[in-house]
């Protein structure tokens, strides 16, 4: 799935990163330790965190993620969002936890490889 379809499907609010919305969805991640994911991360993952400072833009560059996702009802600061905006990261928040989208995501064939 796009980036773009999963926003939609599941409620996200779209903060940034506009042009990377056709971006295919290639698995998840979810982390909030920084070093965790930095090494972890696989390229074209969503990202479930929250974390909602500047350096996870950082972060999904290095890993070339499709997109971050801040769970949990919370929000990044502003520095945050312009810098996604600026390179062109996704970045939606949501009010469920990690745990709960990881399943949605799962439910809807992100990541898996037994999916129809």
């Amino acid at each position: 799935m796009k980036v773009a379809e999963l926003c939609e499907t599941l409620g996200w609010k779209a903060l940034a990163g506009a042009r990377g919305l056709d971006r295919v969805v290639r698995g998840g991640y979810c982390g909030d330790l920084l070093s965790d994911v930095m090494a972890k991360a696989p390229p074209g993952c969503l990202w479930l965190t929250v974390q909602g400072h500047l350096n996870i833009v950082a972060v999904a560059l290095l890993r070339e993620m499709a997109g971050i996702v801040i769970t949990s009802g919370r929000e990044p600061d502003a520095d945050t969002v312009r810098r996604a905006e600026e390179e062109g990261i996704p970045l939606f928040t949501s009010p469920a936890s990690a745990f709960t989208l990881a399943g949605r995501l799962w439910e809807l064939g992100v990541g898996r490889t037994d999916a129809a």
